[in-house]
């Protein structure tokens, strides 16, 4: 069985990343102890995109899913509203929903087929 790699693709306004970037870290340990969990990273684009890229690898699509249908996903959104709110977002909006942070978010799917890592 081969994992899956999940990219939440976050458009982030002008001036906003600083703000997305605290939201995530906040929210550090939701994910990393859910059931087939393997890699989180924030990537922050640097050239040719203003889109930040959420990557994720599980060892599974079910476990995927498992984890957005979950208590700990809801948590983690529920924060990220929260967050929103406190620094004047209108209710309901947090990274990736709106407000200040992300305009607009989309997921790309990928099966791994082929994975090298450098030997530690």
């Amino acid at each position: 069985m081969s994992s899956v790699v999940k990219f939440n693709v976050l458009t982030v306004p002008e001036g906003a990343g600083a703000t997305l970037e605290e939201r995530f870290a906040k929210r550090a340990g939701l994910v990393e102890d859910q059931p087939g969990f393997e890699e989180f990273q924030l990537l922050r684009p640097v050239e040719g995109t203003d889109k930040y890229l959420v990557y994720t690898r599980w060892r599974s699509e079910e476990d995927f899913q498992n984890w957005v249908n979950g208590q700990a996903f809801r948590r983690g959104h529920a924060q990220a509203a929260a967050d929103a709110q406190k620094e004047g977002a209108p209710a309901g909006h947090g990274h990736g929903h709106g407000g200040p942070a992300a305009s607009n978010s989309e997921i790309w799917g990928f099966e791994v087929v082929q994975r090298v890592s450098a030997e530690s």
